[in-house]
């Protein structure tokens, strides 16, 4: 397979936006969808670590930093980041050459994308890591509309007071402490610049609404597992509490596939703060 760096990055047009994208690295595609504001940047340290053995796609979101939307007044759904994430590929394989269903490790918001493009582009995916997937309706009713009443909680906040008065709310959420929580040695800094805060803001505000309308049915998940073929591995954090909802996600989806979750290193942001680990997980599941 040919081997492709692209770290300045490239666009492709799809229905409605223009994606930014990386290529970097050779052997067998994986695609890393990251959580929350998370753009092609937040990867940057666990990017060079899989690169001597996957050709790795990173992108940011439609609506986040260099993926721009053609009218940002038309609301953003879980449907257009699946289609997105079908369209990237398709041009990502035909660049480097690559055959075949492609590999996928999703968190949070990336891993729900996973799921949707399980169902709506059956085949395409060969292997998803769903890292505790922010999808409330694999819940029970009750937790369900606990999860919805919290992300709806976060949005209010949002609303009224930015970003300051979202982020201790979305700490809550997540079982995250910023000022106590373990990370590996010699990290990039990742400070809260502007470009970060409209991403937040664009998550917050736009893509909470595509999370919690969202209609797709653990029935009809479980459909398209078994007819994509898709080898599904629910997936959470060692170190996330078992009180946060998107961990009762990864586990509801295990239930619900007849499986049992993998465990990856930290929390809900375990790829982030512990990038080496989380390289060697990947590497090990995806059987390289």
């Amino acid at each position: 397979m040919t081997t492709t760096t692209a770290t300045a990055g490239s666009a492709l047009a799809v229905p409605g936006a223009t994606l930014h994208y990386r290529v970097e690295g050779a052997g067998p595609v994986l695609l890393l969808a990251q959580s929350g504001e998370g753009d092609a940047d937040r990867t940057v340290d666990l990017v060079p670590r899989l690169t001597d053995t996957f050709t790795v796609v990173t992108y940011d979101r439609r609506g986040l930093s260099r993926s721009t939307l053609d009218d940002p007044a038309r609301p953003v759904t879980m449907a257009d980041h699946a289609d997105d994430v079908a369209l990237l590929l398709a041009e990502v394989t035909g660049e480097v050459g690559a055959a075949g269903p492609v590999l996928m490790a999703g968190f949070s918001m990336g891993a729900a994308i996973g799921l949707q493009v399980v169902n709506r582009h059956p085949g395409l995916l060969g292997t998803l890591i769903a890292h505790e997937p922010v999808l409330p309706n694999l819940l029970p009713p009750a937790d369900r509309a606990e999860h919805i009443g919290e992300l709806l909680a976060i949005q209010a906040a949002h609303a009224t007071g930015g970003a300051a008065a979202a982020f201790p709310a979305i700490a809550r959420h997540l079982g995250i402490d910023p000022a106590h929580d373990r990370t590996e040695d010699g990290l990039t800094p990742q400070p809260l610049t502007p470009r970060r805060l409209a991403n937040f803001d664009h998550f917050i505000g736009t893509e909470f609404t595509a999370i919690t309308t969202d209609r797709l049915t653990p029935a009809e998940l479980a459909a398209a597992a078994a007819r994509s073929g898709t080898r599904i591995l629910p997936a959470t954090g060692r170190t996330t509490r078992p009180t946060v909802h998107t961990y009762r996600c990864a586990l509801a989806l295990a239930e619900l596939l007849g499986t049992a979750p993998v465990g990856f290193p930290g929390g809900h942001n375990g790829n982030t703060a512990f990038p080496r680990a989380t390289a060697r997980t990947l590497k090990s599941l995806l059987g390289t």
